[in-house]
């Protein structure tokens, strides 16, 4: 079912003399290549195991910085291109005609036809598709029309237009298939799907035009003009897909599950107009879409619906550090991805830790309406660009100048005032649940709270196990004073533990309780005992 394809591509050089060009393929023939009419060498380098292989265009003449050229590429996609799905009539739900969609994210745009397959590279396009006539193709761009295929009168020609220059991934985002498309549920919205879903569809996408407007309060202008929504097969390897002006679902989404589409349209400004350079940088993408997607749920649904969300993304990313491992580099914020494939490194790490970094900062540096003021001018700043993490960096401290500096620094005794000791105990439990602080943390603690101070034993106890388990010197004789002047064991065992587990104080730690031991109940002292490999 492979098509050939036939390609014109307008390239501008980007040095002051060159002939040569490399375009991203995989699993293509390529049998044929022009430049400006006249043939142009071309050849294959070394396949790479996930990368494909790049095709190598010697022009036949020179070109100088600011001369164009068309190039033009007869070749043929594989039946088993790896961004596309081909459906025969009896899996789908009508039963009567074939189906296909392609999924290119995040580098299968090059196993469809030969491009600079990567989201360094935006471009705008025109595309003409040929289909039977009973069948519908659609693209992520604006709809120009159909006409009859003029070598085919079986087949018909759909015409699209992208005049916004975007990434690779979603522009090749190409459809066929039999569908109801007049199920339109708001001024700039249609629901595509087969007929037996259509209706069904319409009804749970809803709400599409009221997040839409929310997110234009919250970001700017939706400037992709249409906003279409297509329910793909259930096949479909993910829950949506911000291609412009035309996202893909999921059936899956067809019982309420709407935040999914609030996350799709926030990509039209974070990952659409603003994007990931590399994939190393795909939180740039995705922490910013999902929080735009939580602030669109918070103006709907309400506040607490946002921090819920939040809750429930705490938790999700908890769990894939855990199946990660807290040391897989992969859980990063910005992994290296050298010789990685971005499908395998794929995970909820970029959407979640993305997220959190930037909820962290919206307390931070102000609030909800500060920060989104801070979300906006970042959008405007990079509007149509692919960026890095040091991009966004310089621009946070450059809007936030006035509180560069203002992390550690920006903590004062007045924090605690109006928080109950029952909140202090579990902060303080809840820092016992990760990773151990820097020391200069605790000890800044120390010197704005005055914790050494705090008599209340919960909060001590807690306290003195995060100082002993970020290695503080200076907190083991506070941490043996408590372990040894009373004889609880919710107490005493973990500060004996802790203390054992740091090599600072273990001699220290095993010598203080043979002293005491005479003085401690028998079941502690057991116990204890054990804890410290010096059972009797």
């Amino acid at each position: 079912m492979a098509k050939e394809w036939e390609q014109a591509i307008k390239r501008r050089s980007l040095t002051l003399f060159t002939s040569f060009q490399v375009l991203d393929t995989k699993d293509l023939q390529v049998f044929k290549v022009t430049a400006n009419g006249q043939d142009a060498k071309f050849a294959f380098g070394e396949k790479h195991s996930f990368k494909g292989t790049p095709l190598e265009i010697t022009l036949p003449f020179d070109m100088r910085r600011g001369q164009e050229a068309i190039i033009e590429i007869s070749f043929e996609s594989s039946p088993k291109s790896s961004a596309l799905q081909w459906f025969t009539p009896e899996q789908t739900s009508g039963k009567k005609h074939p189906f296909l969609f392609s999924q290119c994210q995040a580098n299968h745009c090059r196993a469809i036809l030969p491009c600079q397959d990567t989201p360094a590279v935006k471009l705008t396009y025109y595309a003409e598709i040929s289909v039977p006539k009973e069948l519908v193709a659609l693209m992520s761009a604006r709809r120009d029309g159909e006409m009859p295929d003029p070598e085919d009168s079986s087949r018909k020609i759909y015409r699209f237009s992208q005049n916004f220059p975007i990434e690779c991934f979603p522009v090749h985002s190409v459809l066929t298939g039999i569908f109801t498309s007049n199920r339109k549920i708001g001024p700039r919205t249609l629901v595509w799907a087969e007929k037996e879903l259509v209706d069904k569809s319409a009804y749970e996408f809803a709400e599409t035009e009221a997040m839409l407007q929310t997110a234009e309060d919250l970001a700017g202008p939706y400037v992709w003009g249409q906003y279409d929504l297509l329910v793909l097969p259930p096949s479909f390897p993910y829950g949506g897909m911000e291609n412009p002006c035309l996202t893909f679902v999921t059936p899956t989404l067809l019982v309420s599950v709407t935040v999914v589409i609030a996350h799709e349209i926030s990509h039209s400004w974070t990952g659409n107009l603003v994007t990931n350079k590399t994939w190393e940088h795909f939180w740039l993408n995705e922490g910013h879409t999902v929080y735009l997607e939580r602030r669109i749920g918070g103006r709907l649904f309400g506040e607490q619906f946002r921090h819920f969300k939040a809750l429930g993304g705490w938790r999700e990313l908890q769990n894939t550090i855990n199946t990660l491992g807290d040391k897989n580099p992969i859980s990063n914020l910005v992994p290296n991805l050298n010789e990685i494939d971005p499908d395998v490194a794929y995970s909820s790490v970029p959407y979640e830790k993305g997220f959190a970094l930037l909820f962290y900062l919206e307390q931070l540096l102000g609030g909800p309406d500060v920060f989104m003021g801070f979300l906006k001018a970042y959008i405007q700043q990079f509007a149509y660009k692919s960026i890095v993490t040091d991009d966004w960096k310089a621009f946070l401290y450059s809007y936030f100048k006035d509180k560069v500096g203002y992390d550690l620094g920006s903590f004062s005794s007045a924090d605690l005032k109006g928080i109950s000791s029952h909140q202090l105990i579990e902060l303080l439990a809840l820092l016992l649940l990760e990773a151990p602080l820097p020391l200069s943390h605790v000890k800044r603690m120390q010197q704005v709270y005055d914790f050494n101070a705090i008599s209340n034993s919960e909060i001590r106890f807690r306290w003195l196990r995060l100082c002993i388990q970020s290695k503080w010197e200076e907190a083991i004789p506070l941490a043996l004073k408590m372990a040894t002047e009373q004889g609880r064991m919710k107490f005493t065992r973990p500060l004996f533990r802790d203390l054992y587990n740091f090599d600072k104080s273990r001699d220290l730690a095993v010598k203080t309780f043979l002293e005491h031991r005479a003085c401690m109940h028998p079941v502690t002292s057991m116990l204890v005992g054990k804890d410290l490999n010096q059972d009797q």
